[in-house]
Formats: structure tokens, sequence, C-alpha cells
């Protein structure tokens, strides 16, 4: 890749990543090269075990490349910083805190010179944005599985953070929840001024394409990035119209090929475990 551009969000060069093992490392990426771009929504794809959340990791700056070195608006990442939020899987809710809290508590730490009166609003707002009005009182354990992911997307969102990164924050979720969460997403990328960049890790192709401006797919087989695909279809998009075109299905087909390229390989290789693994 050519020299670092300033104007690029996210620049990882060269970047390989193994956990110690015995009697050697194991392996999990293999000199990831990437760029992505101020505003831009990109999904990451890839069979079980091919190293996304590692990935994730990385950009999150929860753990350090082993080597290569990935920059933030020109400067090395080199731990967590306000500037990224997070959404996990599982929600991550402080289960002893009420919604409202779960949201400020954070928020305190990050905006220290809002007061108490103020970061009750900014909560309350995001709440009510993400369909949770009249909940702040509640406890996670009185909400169901989407309203909880919905907690988590308002926190992340209410910390106003340059980057979101999300690491297949919707599987837990019922088709019908999934769905909500999706348009819901799509709806928080776009409000302001400007949109967030987003890295969005999941298995699921047809999320990443409704989703992204540009799907990554990676390589179980070599821990690297596999393809780069741009998104053709103009936004905002309709589920129900693009689906059901031929440019729609030539590039959702065109993902699935090489996830069953990678299987290929592998069973030539002999490795049953991993096999299993990308059909599971």
């Amino acid at each position: 890749m050519g020299t670092l551009q300033y104007l690029d969000k996210l620049f990882l060069k060269e970047v390989s990543f193994a956990y110690k093992g015995e009697p050697e490392p194991v392996p999990v990426l293999n000199c990831i090269d990437l760029v992505i771009q101020t505003g831009e929504f990109v999904s990451i794809v890839g069979p079980s075990g091919c190293g996304k959340s590692t990935l994730l990791s990385l950009l999150a700056g929860l753990i350090r490349p082993t080597t290569g070195t990935i920059f933030l608006d020109g400067r090395e990442i080199t731990g967590p910083g306000v500037e990224r939020g997070i959404v996990f899987q599982h929600y991550s809710l402080f289960p002893w805190m009420t919604v409202r809290a779960n949201i400020t508590f954070g928020l305190s730490q990050a905006r220290p010179e809002m007061g108490s009166r103020e970061l009750k609003a900014h909560a309350d707002r995001y709440l009510e944005l993400v369909g949770l009005r009249g909940l702040t009182d509640k406890f996670p354990s009185q909400l169901s599985g989407g309203m909880q992911q919905r907690v988590a997307i308002a926190r992340a969102f209410a910390m106003a953070p340059d980057i979101l990164l999300m690491d297949e924050p919707f599987s837990a979720v019922d088709t019908k929840n999934r769905v909500a969460l999706q348009e819901l997403l799509l709806r928080l990328w776009n409000e302001g001024e400007t949109r967030k960049t987003v890295v969005f890790i999941t298995h699921d192709i047809d999320e990443a394409i409704l989703l992204a401006d540009r799907v990554v797919v990676m390589s179980s087989c070599s821990g690297s990035i596999r393809e780069e695909f741009r998104v053709p279809f103009e936004r905002p998009r309709l589920r129900g119209t693009i689906m059901k075109g031929e440019p729609y299905a030539r590039l959702r087909n065109t993902i699935i090929d090489l996830f069953h390229e990678d299987e290929e390989f592998l069973l030539a290789d002999g490795d049953a475990a991993l096999v299993t693994a990308i059909n599971g």
C-alpha cells in the first residue's frame, strides 16, 4: 500500500497477530493492510475462526499487534480511547445499574464537564431515539434481549465517538428484532452533520451488504483479507427492493463462493475442526 494518508480515519499497515501458545505462538491474523475512510461504514465478514473479532479488538486497542501498526487519524493506536465506541454481541450492561445509569456512568468519565442534570438529559435523549422512553429506571434484567441491545447502542452513540466498533451486535436477537436494530443503527448513523465511521463484524452476508458501504471478506485459511467489495446500492436502501435484484444476488453469491473456497481448501488440507467451524 502507499504512504499513510492523514485523511484516512483508520490505516492498518502489515498488521499480524498471534496468541501465545506452546510450543509456538498461534497465528490469527497475517499481514492485514486496510484503509477505512472517515464516515465510511465497513462490514467485515468471514468464516468462524478467521480473526474478525481479534481484528476488532486490535482496533479498539484492547490488544496490540504482534507486528505492524494501526493508525487512527494519523496517530498510532496504543490502547483504548473514548473516541472509539464499542458494541459487543452480549450487551455488556451493568446489571446493578438502571438503564439510564448504564449510559451516564461512562459518559460522566468521558465528559466530566457535564453536570448531573445534563448527563441525565443527554442519556434520556438517546434512550428516546432508540425507542426506550419511559424505561430509564428499569434494570437490564427487566428488559428483553433486543431492548438491552438498544441500550448498548444508545450508550455507544451517547458517548459521541468518532468511530463505532461493533462485534456481531445483533446475532443474539431474533429475526424481527435484528431487522429493527439494523434500521435503528442506520437511522442513528445518518443523524447529525457528519456520519460516524463504523466497523461492523458479522457472520450474516445479507446484513453486511444491506448496512455497509464496503464489505471486507476475510479468510480463515491465511488469516488475511481475501477480497473487498464496494456495495453498489444508493442510500437509503429499501431492503425488499434491492434484495430482489440481480446485482444484489450476484454480490451475495460471490461472497458465498469465497466462503466455500475456504471450506474446500480446508477439506483438502484435512483440517476437519476448522471445516466444522465454518459450517457452524
